[in-house]
């Protein structure tokens, strides 16, 4: 496993959803914020994206927006169109209603995820509210890629269409965030965890960290596979990814101990051996001191 992939599939619950949605001007929708993630990928026309603060967002033919954190926005045909009462996320309420106009036609393709926010990866964290993709000749091709099949799988659905359409969705995001922190690096403008995952030393060590959880690193092992000293490359991750060494590799093993106690009957003992503990007490202590509850009581509340 890799960072990215760990950080989102630690999060993703349920069945992400698409639709496409066909929009005469004038027109404007609100949308409340929500748990989870969206984006909007823009198939013909223009519109704008208003997010809660800052200027509106001129979106124009294969603009792809993003909203990893699910805040508030809406998208008009213009942004001196009055918005429609305040609506959910649900994508259906976005589809044509008699508050559309006859006007010039816009068609989105729109899709939602579900996430657990009770413990978010920090790369997400660092996400800003909206971020914009335009659409720029020869850039981007897996993403666009991605938009066209998604887009035709929902125009002519067939058999498995539920099981692509879900896939598509996965890979979109990944696609999207990947897309986003490219960006950050191509403009000079990375930090944090664009930084970081840019930087040869520390994701060595980090892909290791995701690889083998349970294996029995210490700040020297982990700074043989980076290739630098135990000092040195204690300094740079810490630096980098804002915890030291191993308080990462612990907060990922408790991180990765939550999603097992909640989605699986795995006995309390395979957990522990899987987050990288030899004895069930030890673990116990360890995620007790870390979430404020025994392993089997977290079990319990994390399932009601």
């Amino acid at each position: 496993m890799d960072v990215l992939s760990d950080a989102i599939g630690v999060m993703r619950t349920g069945r992400p959803h698409s639709t496409e949605i066909r929009k005469h001007a004038p027109w404007g929708v609100r949308s409340e914020p929500f748990s989870g993630a969206g984006f909007h990928v823009v198939l013909e026309g223009t519109c704008w994206l208003i997010p809660p603060t800052g200027a509106a967002i001129a979106l124009r033919v294969g603009d792809v927006v993003c909203l990893p954190h699910g805040c508030g926005h809406a998208l008009a045909d213009s942004p001196s169109t009055s918005l429609t009462g305040a609506h959910s996320a649900s994508l259906r309420e976005m589809a044509p209603s008699a508050d559309d106009g006859a006007g010039a036609t816009t068609v989105l393709l729109c899709g939602a995820y579900t996430l657990d926010r009770t413990r978010p990866h920090p790369l997400f964290e660092e996400l800003p509210e909206v971020i914009h993709l335009p659409s720029r000749l020869g850039h981007r091709t897996p993403l666009h890629v991605a938009v066209n099949l998604l887009g035709d799988e929902i125009a002519n659905p067939d058999h498995g269409t539920e099981a692509v359409v879900s896939a598509v969705l996965d890979i979109m995001l990944l696609y999207i965030l990947r897309a986003w922190l490219d960006e950050q690096a191509d403009d000079g403008l990375a930090t944090g965890w664009a930084a970081t995952l840019r930087d040869p030393a520390i994701s060595a060590a980090l892909r290791h960290i995701h690889q083998e959880p349970a294996g029995p690193w210490t700040v020297e092992a982990l700074g043989a596979k980076a290739g630098l000293s135990r000092a040195a490359f204690s300094r740079r991750f810490t630096s980098l990814v804002g915890k030291p060494p191993l308080g990462y590799l612990t907060w990922w093993r408790m991180t990765l101990a939550a999603r097992l106690l909640s989605d699986s009957d795995k006995p309390l003992q395979t957990v522990a051996q899987s987050t990288g503990y030899a004895s069930e007490f030890a673990f116990a202590k360890a995620f007790k001191r870390e979430y404020g509850l025994a392993p089997g009581r977290y079990r319990q509340q994390s399932r009601r």
